[in-house]
């Protein structure tokens, strides 16, 4: 293991700021915790629904298209936090097109620690278990290049890292522009033993971010 000291890659806490931590250059992972229990009737309508949608714009664009399929009346509480989620995206990315996904998620996704091909994406798991993700001084880059498995890509899996429900996480990708970043490594939790499910809100620039 590489012993030279190893800047803090990410910012936690309870307030909305936090996630502005990710235009810092070490910062690859930002995570606002926050209590989501007013949107507890909506999500499990949305997760009972089997709900799965796709839009790609501007922030009008994609409200519309979420309104418009999963109705106002219904989802009225969600439609708003999905809008307030966007519109802090488009403030920290400085982007103006989004790839949007809502999605009912009942697979294990991504089993294999990674980095995601992006600059920058918006993560909320609004029902079921939250992503899992590695600190800088927990992963072995070597072999996550390499395409090592799990067990050689984490060095203690006592300190693997995992969101929290309804928390929002931006993440930074192999793509993204400034020098010196490194994405995160994180991987979807494994659910299909279980039988759980997930509601996951995925948000990704479009473009790349203007600095």
């Amino acid at each position: 293991m590489n012993t030279t000291a190893i800047t803090k890659n990410w910012e936690v806490n309870d307030d909305a700021k936090a996630l502005k931590a990710i235009r810092n250059k070490a910062i690859n992972m930002a995570i606002w915790n926050r209590n989501t229990n007013r949107l507890t009737k909506e999500i499990d309508l949305l997760v009972n629904r089997g709900v799965e949608l796709q839009s790609r714009g501007n922030v009008d664009s994609i409200l519309n298209t979420i309104t418009n399929t999963i109705g106002l009346k219904e989802c009225g509480l969600i439609i708003q936090d999905i809008h307030k989620l966007l519109h802090i995206f488009k403030e920290i990315s400085y982007t103006k097109n989004f790839l949007l996904l809502l999605t009912t998620v009942n697979t294990n996704m991504c089993r294999r620690f990674h980095t995601d091909g992006n600059d920058l994406r918006m993560l909320c798991t609004y029902s079921g278990p939250g992503t899992l993700w590695l600190t800088e001084d927990n992963v072995n880059r070597k072999v996550l290049n390499t395409g090592g498995d799990n067990e050689r890509i984490v060095i203690d899996e006592s300190k693997i890292q995992q969101a929290k429900t309804g928390s929002v996480l931006i993440l930074k990708g192999t793509l993204y522009p400034q020098q010196g970043t490194s994405a995160v490594v994180h991987r979807s939790p494994t659910i299909e033993e279980s039988s759980e499910k997930r509601l996951l809100l995925r948000i990704d620039t479009n473009e790349f971010p203007h600095f």
